[in-house]
């Protein structure tokens, strides 16, 4: 299913200059194309669409121990909630931690990634941010899996 993920500014990293009206396609888990919101839907016109306040760029990655919570999946949602999409291997250290992380989609990397970009054919791990900075959305694998209500 094609998604076409829209905010009032797309970020294709978060140092550099947003497209204003911007937008993300997201085909499976992929980035399909990424530019100016109408020109991506004459593009792809029976996508759905997601329109999302505030700015949307690459998700981020937490580079240190995952929130203290009650359960791994907790632990896990805690970093989503944040826009985080990829975690060390040092901080994954259970089982149960790894399988949490795992069924998110979350990435775990054994080094510190290099800062995160929105790239065509990569993969569609992206966050919706408002005004004052707080996280709305978190996309991992093209899949939605962290929604503020």
């Amino acid at each position: 299913m094609e998604t076409i993920h829209t905010a009032d500014r797309v970020f294709v990293s978060w140092d550099a200059e947003p497209v204003e009206n911007g937008a993300v396609v997201v085909v499976t888990d992929r980035i399909a194309a990424v530019g100016a919101y109408d020109d991506l839907r004459a593009r792809f016109p029976r996508a759905r669409v997601r329109t999302w306040p505030g700015a949307l760029g690459p998700a981020r990655h937490h580079d240190g121990p995952l929130p203290a919570a009650p359960s791994p999946r907790e632990r896990v949602h805690a970093v989503l909630k944040r826009g985080e999409a990829a975690v060390l291997e040092r901080y994954v250290d259970s089982p149960e931690l790894r399988a949490a992380a795992e069924r998110n989609d979350v990435v775990i990397t054994p080094s510190p990634c290099r800062p995160p970009t929105i790239v065509e054919s990569g993969r569609a791990d992206l966050a919706v941010f408002d005004a004052a900075g707080a996280c709305i959305a978190t996309v991992c694998a093209g899949r939605l899996v962290h929604r503020r209500r």
